[in-house]
């Protein structure tokens, strides 16, 4: 198979609308699909299938939770490598789908199980070191947090079972917005501020990262704890007003 042109592929995997629509993360429109691009041509030569890519991408995602258990600023900084790693096969894995078509439903079913194993990894690894790998409160902290973003993520995936089972449509970014104009308006300022970001296992490495550094400087894990104690009351806080709103908007109506 001879190499496709760059702008070729591109017209095939990212189509319109894709880089700008709300499933889309920051990362991959800042730089990540231009990265995607190339490696996904290269791929496009290989027998590596999507779903063979999503598998390797749901290993790198659990590695960037385990790398957090090396101390200093070597695991802090492997962690990110291996979290970047997870989102750069997260974008290849549906690049190559779209342009191979071939699509399945274990493809999604790995891509979400994927999302959840990465982002609960990461939490668990905050908490193993800020605790320094023994039994301490900042440990239950990381537990505890990784419980909290597997609600937040599942509460959002049951809409769409619901919605089948009930034999409904898939639902739109219409219908997520909450019918009430108090709740709308609390919606569109948390997602303005960015808060919830640090949820995600790809903002949250970099924080770590960057309370790894401020440890290194002081020669103690002060700012790393203070982290994975502000990571958790936020993914808390999170945790009902997510569900809250997902019962006031439209999600959930025929």
């Amino acid at each position: 198979m001879s190499r496709v042109q760059l702008e070729e592929l591109r017209s095939v995997i990212h189509p319109p609308g894709k880089l700008d629509s709300r499933a889309e993360h920051w990362a991959g429109r800042l730089y990540m699909r231009s990265v995607s691009l190339r490696v996904t041509r290269l791929l496009l030569n290989t027998r590596w299938s999507p779903n063979q890519i999503t598998g390797v991408m749901v290993v790198a995602g659990m590695l960037s939770g385990a790398a957090l258990l090396i101390p200093g600023l070597g695991g802090a900084v492997l962690s990110v490598v291996f979290m970047q790693l997870y989102l750069l096969l997260d974008c290849v894995d549906g690049e190559v789908a779209r342009w191979r078509k071939q699509f399945s439903p274990l493809g999604v079913y790995l891509d979400r199980l994927g999302a959840y194993l990465a982002d609960a990894a990461v939490m668990v690894g905050m908490g193993f070191r800020a605790s320094s790998l023994g039994l301490s409160p900042y440990l239950v902290a990381g537990l505890v947090a990784a419980i909290g973003v597997l609600l937040l993520k599942a509460s959002s995936d049951l809409v769409h079972v619901a919605r089948s089972d009930s034999g409904l449509a898939k639902a739109t970014d219409q219908s997520v917005v909450p019918r009430s104009s108090g709740l709308a308006r609390v919606r569109r300022l948390t997602s303005a501020v960015g808060i919830h970001r640090i949820c995600n296992g790809i903002e949250c490495t970099l924080l770590l990262l960057v309370a790894a550094i401020v440890d290194t400087a002081r020669g103690d894990l002060t700012a790393t704890r203070v982290v994975t104690v502000a990571v958790t009351a936020v993914v808390w806080v999170l945790v009902p007003a997510h569900v809250v709103s997902i019962v006031s908007s439209s999600r959930l109506k025929k």
